[in-house]
């Protein structure tokens, strides 16, 4: 156990704790392997993925909320065209994605990260891996989508919708859709991006384009398949 913490010690915190606190027995050197050995086999598990779309949002939402039931239609409607649906496998607004998915013929992956407190791979998904390493999984979630419906959520839904719109940004990626599911929530952060990031030069208006906000299911599905690049 951490000293520092009443948490276990995760992969993630030994790799990112800096030189003098390496008291875990492994060199940083060797666990380059680790990293390695999760590109691998998420590589491996996602090969045949198809076209897919990566479904992001609050592991506290729950079953009987309108976003869970939304986020069930989106998963739903997404694997009717035939699009696997990608989830971070854990509960709430995943559990929904790939709870609508699992009940088409598409594909339903859960794609689940190592935490210091409990976590578990939701019961609708039809392949599975779990990470150690945040940015591992985070590359997975980016490089087999063609698209992101993002949900609302809390910092970690923020850092994933922030990732994606830099390398848009960035032109790492290119013709990436990304759909912000519900305006209420999405409205204060578009207000400051727009009013302040914009208006100082932060960003440019393609930058700010970039995000499509939406309270319709239909709208999901028809946004993605007139913008997205079918991988």
């Amino acid at each position: 156990m951490n000293k520092k913490s009443q948490f276990p010690v995760t992969e993630d915190e030994k790799l990112l704790a800096p030189p003098s606190d390496k008291d875990y027995g492994v060199p940083d050197s060797w666990r380059v392997l680790r990293v390695m050995s999760e590109f691998v086999e998420g590589f491996d598990v996602l090969a045949d993925a198809g076209k897919a779309v990566t479904i992001f949002g609050s592991a506290r939402t729950k079953e009987n909320h309108d976003e869970y039931q939304a986020a069930v239609e989106v998963g739903h409607i997404l694997g009717e065209a035939g699009y696997t649906v990608i989830t971070g496998g854990g509960p709430g607004i995943m559990e929904a994605g790939n709870r609508g998915a699992v009940q088409t013929e598409s594909l339903s992956v859960g794609l689940d990260i190592e935490l210091p407190f409990e976590t578990h791979l939701n019961d609708y998904t039809d392949r599975s891996m779990k990470f150690r390493y945040f940015f591992t999984r985070k590359t997975m979630l980016v490089k087999f989508a063609c698209a992101y419906v993002i949900f609302p959520g809390g910092f970690g839904t923020l850092d994933e919708l922030f990732e994606s719109l830099t390398l848009i940004q960035c032109k790492k990626i290119h013709h990436f859709p990304v759909v912000l599911y519900g305006s209420r929530y999405w409205s204060g952060l578009l207000d400051w991006i727009e009013k302040t990031m914009l208006a100082e030069g932060k960003i440019s208006q393609e930058d700010f384009d970039h995000l499509f906000v939406t309270d319709s299911v239909d709208e999901v599905l028809a946004h993605i398949e007139t913008n997205a690049v079918i991988k």
